[in-house]
């Protein structure tokens, strides 16, 4: 199953989130960057607010890609510490790189919030969206974020997911929907025809179209 482009896989998700629709207190909140394009879409279909949640993957030493762990806007995190173990990662290295990604944490949600509403999901039902699930880190740390700001009801929304990860998430939510789980998985990317970096200014325009309130 290959994906046009983020907002393809958002019109596809929003098919299967139909029955939404008549939720009281719903919100849709797309993973910044690349999971706003596609919770955008979802919005727009349910008729629903949007809204942006910030977290910050922290990356081994010379590989970046790697996650040993993320962090959320609110600070919380949840790291590999196999990982961590078995690549020797300093304790200082993390505090650096955590100290790095809150700055820019910061700098992020800055810029997005001041075009969107504070972020409330105190007793809502709450759709969290990305764009498609690898290793999971950065998810995990959304839905901790969430749990811990009082959302009544998770749903976890994503077009990809790699099997063994989207097995350990879906223990920590309410309900999935995930169109497309393979049994081989090499990266998000290589599901979708389009892959470009989601940029800032993306996300702030869809701001000022009024999709983010």
């Amino acid at each position: 199953m290959i994906f046009k482009d983020r907002s393809d896989a958002g019109r596809q998700l929003a098919e299967e989130l139909i029955a939404f629709c008549d939720c009281k207190d719903l919100i849709v909140i797309g993973l910044a960057r690349g999971g706003v394009i596609v919770a955008a879409e979802i919005a727009a279909a349910l008729h629903v607010p949007l809204n942006v949640i910030v977290v910050r993957k922290i990356g081994a030493p010379g590989n970046e890609e790697l996650a040993l762990g993320a962090i959320s806007e609110s600070g919380e995190g949840v790291f590999n510490e196999s990982l961590v173990s078995l690549l020797g990662v300093s304790r200082d290295y993390l505090q650096r790189e955590v100290d790095r990604q809150r700055a820019l944490i910061k700098e992020r949600l800055s810029l997005y919030r001041s075009h969107a509403s504070p972020l409330d999901v105190q007793n809502k039902t709450v759709i969290l969206v990305d764009d498609g699930i690898a290793t999971g880190a950065s998810m995990r740390v959304a839905i901790h974020s969430l749990r811990s700001s009082g959302v009544k009801t998770l749903v976890l929304a994503v077009p990809v997911a790699a099997p063994d990860s989207l097995q350990k998430i879906e223990k920590e939510v309410d309900q999935v929907v995930c169109l497309y789980s393979p049994s081989f998985f090499e990266s998000v990317g290589s599901f979708y025809e389009v892959f470009d970096q989601t940029t800032d200014a993306e996300i702030i325009t869809l701001a000022r179209r009024n999709y983010l309130s």
